[in-house]
């Protein structure tokens, strides 16, 4: 992109008007070299260099920090074999939290047991460097099962016709990050002043560090499939030793919304990255989560072409994580959570999650008709953050 070439023109499925500070971060975004296509999916929100909720196509170059540090991040859902009823009893709700807490840590020790795999990691040697080897090697054992903090979550949920279905969302915990790190060292980064995208930094996929961070984008991308395949076989363990249920795993959806990958939009190959985006080609399902307390979508794309194909990957936080520590004490979050089986002596640490520090997702299903449609919804009937 030449310096004097205009910006793309982004285009927008919004809620509420954006606020100054993510309007300048997507105009820098929008004139990065490169850049041939922004789109602002409803869940936008502000975060380090590059926001969340964006889909961007460029020609060749590969920009990781429009991707993001947790790469492959994503959800799973599964249908149980059992109805909302199997979570009536509020000592069966207590036993499955309690049990959820050992079986699906925020992270694990080193030593700590692994249990059998339910889905296999990819190999660490397939990796691009030695320092993320060694990294991959240690996390990529460790780690495998675990669900992180933030705003990681195991839900639950029933849905409309009270069948029981799982749904978690997790990535590839720091593995994910040492890559995205790793790549960013090696990344163009043009001095201050030269260039709209001097933050940034970009790969020539042209180049072989460019083709190592596509390939490493691929393994994480495995390895976070993997990690979500096994807290679900974890779930599914718990729930037939509380409740006698199992499941049906035929109807397992796994999808994820922090990548880039080539795909061909509008006659021409681009380079999409999604940072909190859902991949919604025309017949492909998503998942949609809302937030702690309010409803979640299994969705069918739409294919939208100016969307590239995408849509919002959930409601997107209404208020900075800070603000929301703030504003939101530990009753108003047990307020909010009222029919959703918790643990409430987590409530003060679940302020900046709870359900008013995020968008209405009605309102962001209902604003992105044209992207994506809604297949079944889901409401919580319990929900286990590794707080």
């Amino acid at each position: 992109m030449n310096a004097d070439e205009p910006a793309v023109e982004p285009c927008m499925w919004l809620v509420a008007p954006l606020p100054g500070d993510v309007r300048r971060s997507l105009d820098r975004l929008a004139r990065a070299p490169g850049v041939r296509h922004l789109a602002v999916m409803p869940d936008v929100h502000l975060s380090r260099e590059v926001c969340v909720g964006v889909a961007l196509g460029t020609d060749g170059l590969a920009y990781p920090a429009a991707v993001g540090g947790d790469i492959g991040c994503g959800m799973a859902a599964l249908r149980c074999t059992g109805s909302a009823a199997a979570l009536a009893d509020p000592h069966a709700a207590a036993e499955i939290l309690r049990r959820l807490r050992q079986a699906v840590p925020a992270l694990k020790r080193r030593g700590a047991a692994t249990g059998e795999p339910a889905g296999d990691p990819p190999d660490p040697g397939l990796l691009s460097a030695a320092v993320l080897e060694r990294t991959a090697r240690r996390d990529g054992v460790w780690q495998l099962g675990t669900l992180g903090r933030g705003n990681h979550f195991l839900e639950i949920q029933a849905d409309q016709a009270g069948a029981l279905w799982i749904m978690v969302h997790s990535g590839s915990r720091g593995i994910g990050a040492a890559i995205a790190a790793g790549h960013r060292r090696a990344a163009d980064r043009p001095a201050a002043g030269t260039s709209t995208a001097a933050e940034l930094g970009a790969l020539d996929v042209a180049t072989a560090a460019g083709r190592d961070y596509l390939a490493d984008v691929g393994w994480a991308r495995a390895w976070a499939r993997a990690n979500r395949a096994r807290i679900v076989g974890a779930t599914v363990e718990v729930l037939r030793a509380v409740c006698g249920v199992d499941a049906d795993w035929a109807t397992l959806v796994d999808c994820d919304h922090n990548h880039v990958r080539e795909e061909r939009h509008a006659d021409r190959n681009l380079l999409v990255h999604r940072k909190g985006a859902l991949p919604a080609a025309a017949g492909e399902p998503g998942l949609v989560p809302g937030s702690m307390g309010t409803a979640s979508f299994h969705t069918v794309g739409r294919g939208c072409p100016a969307a590239l194909a995408s849509s919002s990957h959930g409601a997107g936080r209404a208020l900075p994580r800070g603000e929301a520590a703030q504003r939101i004490d530990a009753r108003r979050v047990v307020r909010e959570m009222h029919g959703v089986w918790f643990d409430t002596r987590r409530a003060g640490l679940l302020r900046d999650e709870a359900p008013s520090a995020y968008k209405d997702i009605r309102a962001v299903m209902r604003v992105q008709r044209e992207l994506t449609a809604i297949e079944r919804e889901l409401r919580p009937l319990l929900s286990y953050k590794a707080v």
